[in-house]
């Protein structure tokens, strides 16, 4: 079984975790030696080594960035207000819509919503989902 070697940018997350820990128990190491630290973890030689087998990082997203796609089931335009990717690779993202969207299907009342924030995956897809399966929200491939 072969494990495939995270983006540069979740290895030096990992390299930047791993140095406040040992800070915290009063090991004071550079970034650098952290970095090392991570390669050797993964069986690389060094951080050169490592990054170069890394994989490409995912599509992301960053503010500005014009979206589309469906929140709740309801279609939506709008724009990346704030994006931050995690160490699982998963995406917490603020999206402001350009028209408010009604989240609510019952003909009685309505729930107007105008900004979101959401986890996706690199798909653009989040894992939660709604009583009937559906995700809470899917962006439209670019």
């Amino acid at each position: 079984m072969t494990t495939q070697i995270p983006s540069t940018d979740i290895l030096k997350s990992q390299a930047k975790r791993l140095r406040a820990d040992l800070a915290s128990q009063g090991n004071a190491v550079s970034h650098a030696a952290t970095l090392e630290m991570v390669a050797h973890q993964w069986g690389a030689r060094d951080w050169n080594t490592l990054s170069a087998r890394a994989s490409v990082p995912a599509q992301g997203w960053t503010p500005g960035d014009r979206v589309s796609g469906r929140y709740l089931g309801q279609p939506f335009k709008g724009a990346v207000k704030a994006a931050k990717l995690s160490g699982s690779g998963m995406w917490s993202l603020t999206l402001r819509f350009d028209e408010a969207v009604d989240v609510v299907t019952s003909p009685l009342f309505s729930n107007l919503r105008r900004q979101v924030n959401a986890v996706v995956a690199a798909n653009g897809i989040s894992p939660r989902r709604t009583s009937d399966g559906q995700p809470h929200l899917a962006l439209d491939p670019r």
